[in-house]
């Protein structure tokens, strides 16, 4: 099992449990088209937020299979929610996570969807001693290949037609990274936060 003190600091940005006051900054970001586009959901009112918010509250521990750890990316300066970022728990015993991500627009640009993106990469192998982690994107989510890619992650496989999604059969990209690969990144040992650009929004 994973628990973590909270919050985690990371150079730039704060990671932490969400809270009910989040709604409507969470809000902010997930009632845009521009997000939801390559999300299962569709952009969300202020009711399915909190609902959400409420769902990623309780979300603060690696315990079981399909166990989810999810976390808002706080910008200490303003103390703005800017994003949300997640570990899946998809095996315990063959030690297999999953990294998941949306950050507002807005804030894109600045380099923090990797850096709170690596913070959760070092959870899962650091902490978890994970042996694997992968991470899914829309093939057309061009943020989100590249912010998978920044990472160091190796691109493995492009799903055809996984799903009628939208209105349209959706194509999937998957990515992975071995804790070996990890140990060794130069990715890990760089100090650099590049920018980037997209939404930055997984799947």
């Amino acid at each position: 099992m994973l628990r973590i003190d909270f919050p985690i600091a990371t150079a730039r940005l704060i990671l932490r449990p969400f809270r009910p006051e989040d709604v409507e900054a969470v809000c902010d970001y997930q009632r845009r088209p521009d997000v939801a586009r390559f999300m299962r959901w569709e952009p969300r009112g202020p009711e399915d937020v909190r609902v959400a918010v409420e769902q990623m509250a309780r979300e603060t521990e690696l315990a079981a299979d399909g166990d989810c750890l999810s976390l808002a990316v706080v910008e200490p300066g303003t103390g703005t929610v800017v994003g949300q970022v997640e570990l899946v728990l998809l095996s315990a015993e063959h030690r297999q996570g999953e990294l998941g991500y949306v950050f507002h627009p807005a804030h894109q640009g600045k380099g923090f969807a990797t850096e709170a993106a690596f913070a959760v990469l070092g959870l899962g192998f650091d902490a978890l001693g994970l042996h694997r982690v992968i991470g899914r994107c829309h093939a057309d989510n061009a943020a989100s290949a590249g912010l998978l890619e920044r990472l160091g992650m190796r691109r493995e496989a492009r799903f055809i037609g996984t799903e009628f999604f939208k209105g349209a059969w959706r194509d999937d990209l998957v990515y992975a990274m071995l804790g070996r690969e990890w140990r060794t990144s130069t990715v890990r040992r760089s100090t650099s936060h590049a920018p980037e650009t997209g939404t930055g929004t997984c799947p």
